[in-house]
């Protein structure tokens, strides 16, 4: 019996591995295929071997050995992913499996663990597990931490330690998020290993150690590890050397770019209750913006009063949420929008985030951070000065058009009280707003949307006198939006022409009274603006519309309400006697 169990049991392994061996023979097979006719222009065949490689369910760690065996058939799936049609997305597809076996290969836990023990066997098998460390870079940092934390492995120390700095560069984010481990030793390794390491990027997070860290030996490592890198940096507070690291990744500098090999980006985080590293996976394109928060986020603990560290964390917000992409799960589902945090920042930090977005012509930030200006500042506020410059009245003239309009909606509505270089930049862009001449640009609803904002803010200009912005400026785009489609547009247009001194403005107003084609509502609303316009600036029509004003009046079928609004602008007008006389005598039976 116990035979036949062994007989059984072998041959259920030769049949596993028979089975193994075909799936990788047939892997292969279908790679040469695709690759085969990919060559010779047999798109359509190819096509189907690369659907059965991606429906087969691979081994990533496999295709991505048959990719390295055959270095120009990868370049022809490159070269198939960027042009062709045909073959676009399935070259795509195997593309991003190649890519997660080599993110496998490099960051198995398992593999990782098996070379860091190799360090302390053979000087042969150290070299090779340290260019093995290397190759995984980042991922091997919270394995190597983790093994020195452990007190059953003491004797692995010194060879760890030698290591960490020979990863380079990769190590550095981990390591620095490490720093806040509770373990004084590996904190002292970490603080060594960065300076052997010598990029600039480490500076803020030493200093912090200089300036905040409890343990005096610490502090000393720290100061030492700063020379290595930059020895003038030591004079620098940290907040000054976290601020300057957000502006390098706010600006992508090259210096702190994610690995590209891989089509995510990782943040590292310091996690207290597990006490080790842990990686959060974010988009790389906006993994720069969220890294400047971070650092940004660092140089105010370091100093409260880092003023330019908020204006630069707005900014970044904004920049990352320009992407278009969910914002990462760390951030939690009650994070806040970046306006939300801009307005209630106020002006003093969102001037000089938005003289950053006009510098580097970023629509998208300064849009917001003008929205937010908008939104809770008063004149004075928003002519804020940055250094020589003011922010706000820049944005007046900024080459995208939602900015433009968006400024001078802000600074309209605060309702300044005295001119200055750039003032008449305001009407000229409010006058524009209540046209179409954005819409290619802006699109159906954004382009309503900021016309109906301006031409509120164009009311409120001429109904308190504004003695800086003339509304007057307007009155042709006024007049042209009393044939606009929008019932609201015509309503406000002649509500603004009513309080402008001009012939054209009220005879504007009672065309569009008279007119049949408007609704009854715009009508009667119409014929109030003209009883306003002719308070405040006496009879400025034509014989021919008084006559029409006066036969709706006179008319016995006129509706009811139309011919009260009419007949009380008739009576503002203040007409001779003898128009008033008719009136009555048409009426009488007697």
């Amino acid at each position: 019996m116990l035979k036949q169990i062994r007989v059984a049991t072998v041959c259920m392994l030769v049949v596993a591995l028979t089975g193994a061996v075909s799936l990788a023979e047939g892997l292969e097979s279908d790679w040469n295929d695709f690759l085969h006719y990919t060559a010779i222009g047999r798109f359509d065949l190819a096509k189907g071997f690369a659907q059965r490689i991606i429906d087969s369910n691979p081994d990533p760690i496999a295709v991505l050995r048959l990719s390295e065996s055959n270095p120009n058939g990868y370049r022809l799936l490159l070269k198939m992913q960027a042009d062709s049609d045909e073959l676009q997305e399935v070259s795509g597809t195997i593309l991003d499996i190649i890519e997660r076996g080599r993110f496998e290969l490099s960051t198995e836990p398992r593999i990782i663990n098996q070379e860091i023990q190799r360090l302390s066997s053979t000087i042969r098998a150290r070299l090779a597990a340290e260019e093995r460390l290397k190759n995984a870079g980042e991922y091997a940092i919270p394995f190597m931490l983790d093994a020195l934390a452990d007190e059953s492995r003491k004797v692995e120390f010194s060879n760890i330690t030698a290591a960490i700095p020979k990863i380079g560069r990769d190590a550095i984010r981990p390591l620095v998020a490490a720093l806040q481990t509770p373990n004084v030793a590996v904190r002292a390794e970490i603080i060594r290993s960065l300076g052997k390491i010598q990029y600039p990027q480490s500076l803020g997070y030493l200093k912090w150690i200089v300036e905040q860290d409890t343990s005096p030996q610490l502090q000393e490592l720290a100061r030492q590890a700063m020379e290595q890198i930059d020895a003038k940096a030591v004079q620098l507070p940290a907040a000054e050397l976290f601020f300057v690291l957000a502006e390098k990744y706010y600006f992508h500098a090259e210096s702190v770019a994610p690995n590209a090999e891989y089509s995510f980006a990782n943040i590292w985080f310091w996690d207290e209750i597990a006490g080790r590293l842990r990686r959060e996976e974010v988009e790389p394109a906006y993994f720069n913006e969220l890294m400047a928060m971070r650092c940004c986020e660092w140089a105010l603990k370091a100093d409260p009063n880092t003023g330019k560290a908020i204006a630069l964390w707005i900014a970044s917000f904004f920049k990352a949420e320009s992407y278009g992409i969910q914002m990462p799960a760390y951030f939690g589902s009650a994070h806040a929008d970046a306006m939300t945090y801009a307005t209630t920042a106020g002006p003093e930090y969102l001037h000089p985030a938005l003289d950053r977005a006009l510098k580097e012509k970023n629509g998208f930030v300064a849009l917001g951070v003008v929205e937010a200006l908008a939104a809770n500042a008063g004149e004075k506020s928003l002519l804020y000065r940055v250094g020589t410059e003011q922010p706000l009245v820049q944005a007046l003239d900024f080459e995208n058009r939602a900015v433009r309009y968006s400024a001078a909606i802000a600074i309209g509505q605060a309702l300044p009280g005295s001119e200055f270089i750039g003032s008449k930049r305001i009407i000229e862009n409010l006058a524009e707003a209540i046209t179409n001449a954005g819409m290619e640009e802006l699109g159906d609803d954004l382009t309503n949307a900021y016309a109906l904002r301006a031409i509120n803010v164009l009311l409120h200009l001429v109904i308190t006198r504004n003695p800086v912005v003339n509304v007057s400026e307007s009155l042709d785009e006024l007049i042209a939006a009393t044939f606009d489609p929008r019932e609201q547009m015509q309503v406000l247009a002649g509500q603004v022409l009513a309080r402008l001194t001009s012939p054209d403005a009220q005879r504007a107003i009672a065309d569009m009274a008279l007119s049949q084609d408007n609704s009854m509502a715009v009508r009667i609303s119409a014929f109030a603006s003209l009883s306003i316009s002719a308070k405040q600036n006496a009879r400025l029509l034509t014989d021919q519309q008084i006559d029409a004003i006066y036969a709706l009046v006179d008319l016995d079928q006129t509706d009811p309400a139309l011919r009260k609004a009419a007949a009380g602008s008739y009576g503002a007008l203040n007409l001779p006697s003898k128009r008033v006389k008719d009136l009555i005598l048409g009426q009488s039976r007697s």
